[in-house]
């Protein structure tokens, strides 16, 4: 059973359960409610990020992203560094180029990929971070 404080308040220190984690009553704020309606995320950014996130829910592919943010590397040096085929490796690198997280260009016969910019360089470094701080 989880402490309570005389307040009501959920001891911070120790585990909720699921039930604990909903409001004891039904009581809308609707002032809270106004203010935000007009600002919430419309269903097409939603699913829009939501893909973005899914994208980058494979681990090759964060791996690749991670190479990427060190350094721009061709095609085959990027499948011989993580150990892929570079069919699989080229696979990979269009999921992320179609979903603007990686570009290319194209030297002679070589392809070079390299992150797509500093938003997605950013948005990489900052997962990292959360996930190291846990």
């Amino acid at each position: 059973m989880v402490a309570k404080h005389s307040d009501s308040q959920v001891s911070a220190d120790l585990p909720e359960t699921a039930e604990d984690a909903v409001c004891d009553i039904l009581c809308v704020h609707h002032e809270v409610v106004d203010k935000y309606a007009e600002h919430l995320i419309t269903l097409d950014r939603a699913n829009s990020l939501a893909e973005l996130f899914k994208t980058l829910g494979d681990p090759t592919r964060i791996r690749i992203m991670d190479v990427l943010s060190k350094a721009e590397f061709c095609v085959c040096d990027l499948a011989e560094l993580l150990g892929l085929s570079q069919s699989a490796t080229s696979h990979q690198l269009r999921v992320l180029r179609n979903n603007d997280l990686v570009k290319y260009r194209r030297e002679g016969k070589m392809v070079y990929y390299s992150m797509h910019d500093s938003h997605v360089s950013e948005l990489y470094r900052q997962g990292l971070e959360h996930i190291d701080e846990g």
